[in-house]
């Protein structure tokens, strides 16, 4: 059983599954392709990631060009703030942004479909993070944003801290 939120920004949804707590602990589905279709979301999954960085770390925003992915994103320890950019061609949204927090507390998910930017700032001193893709990812493939594009203007939380941010990361152009 889940619970399915659209975004304001079409095509991205937040996902927040039942969570059945005793004395003991607790369980849930982290995913359910009958519940995932009954709610309209009929992705096929190919490839599941998983990273840990730590705190202050900014992931993004990544794309994959000519092969797009869609991603069902979850933290399983610490938390982050989530974000995808709308990079749909003719799209009314186009170069929009939505954020949210994940976490391993919350146990939200969110659903970013094809041809969206995505990136993560994590907020924790460590945190896991969990996708499943749609496509295969390919090193050739892959594109990307400046974190802080200001025809975007992600408004990233203020850690009191300078970002960790690779390399690769740093030197991406603008839309």
């Amino acid at each position: 059983m889940i619970s399915v939120t659209e975004c304001a920004i079409k095509g991205l949804y937040v996902i927040e599954p039942k969570v059945f707590g005793d004395s003991r602990g607790w369980f849930c589905e982290t995913y359910n392709k009958n519940d995932m279709e009954a709610a309209g979301l009929n992705m096929n999954f190919v490839q599941d990631n998983q990273s840990m960085s730590i705190k202050g770390v900014l992931r993004g925003l990544h794309y994959q060009k000519r092969f797009p992915q869609g991603k069902l994103v979850r933290v399983v320890r610490g938390a982050v703030f989530d974000v995808a950019v709308d990079l749909r061609e003719g799209s009314a949204t186009y170069g929009k942004w939505y954020g949210v927090e994940l976490s391993a507390e919350n146990k939200k998910q969110f659903y970013i479909p094809e041809n969206f930017a995505h990136g993560f700032l994590v907020l924790t001193d460590e945190a896991e993070f969990v996708y499943k893709c749609t496509d295969f990812y390919r090193a050739d493939d892959e594109g990307g944003i400046i974190w802080n594009e200001p025809k975007i203007g992600i408004e990233w939380p203020d850690l009191g801290m300078e970002f960790i941010i690779s390399d690769k990361d740093k030197n991406w152009g603008g839309i």
